[in-house]
């Protein structure tokens, strides 16, 4: 089993910071253990200059007490501690958030991760069955979208 852990902002939600590949800019990313979908929520600019490219506009996802719309992109890698998602999409959507974007509970499916409030840590295990390399697909299926996020085993 490989492990890792990783420093939360001293604050009361589960933030970390996170440093795409290519990128010089650091941005925050916020744990949500409901979330289905990996979420942009500030300027889509940013996104864009840090290498993501739109696959598809106005897609609407379920979530947030309702329905949100947002715009489809595409990274060609996010890197999460050891965990790798190459190909990885995630929706852009803005919303008043204290964090760039919402890591959702699907990119850790099969994995063990512990939100250690008290000292302010996100630890992980991956199981020696998953691989630290994470395919996550976000689908359209008959105009309804579906993550997908399985172990490159």
């Amino acid at each position: 089993m490989e492990q890792f852990t990783l420093d939360l902002l001293d604050n009361q939600r589960p933030i970390i910071y996170l440093e795409l590949r290519d990128s010089k800019t650091k941005i925050n990313a916020m744990l949500d253990s409901g979330a289905l979908f990996p979420i942009w929520v500030t300027d889509e600019d940013l996104l864009v200059d840090m290498g993501a490219i739109c696959v598809k506009k106005g897609v609407e996802i379920g979530g947030f007490g309702g329905k949100a719309s947002g715009n489809l992109y595409k990274f060609d890698y996010i890197q999460i501690g050891k965990l790798t998602y190459p190909g990885c999409y995630i929706v852009a959507s803005k919303l008043d958030l204290p964090c760039h974007l919402i890591l959702s509970a699907t990119m850790f499916q099969n994995l063990i991760y512990e939100i250690d409030d008290k000292n302010h840590k996100l630890n992980v295990s991956i199981p020696g069955d998953e691989s630290m390399i994470r395919n996550l697909v976000i689908e359209d299926k008959g105009g309804e979208l579906h993550v997908l996020c399985s172990s490159a085993n």
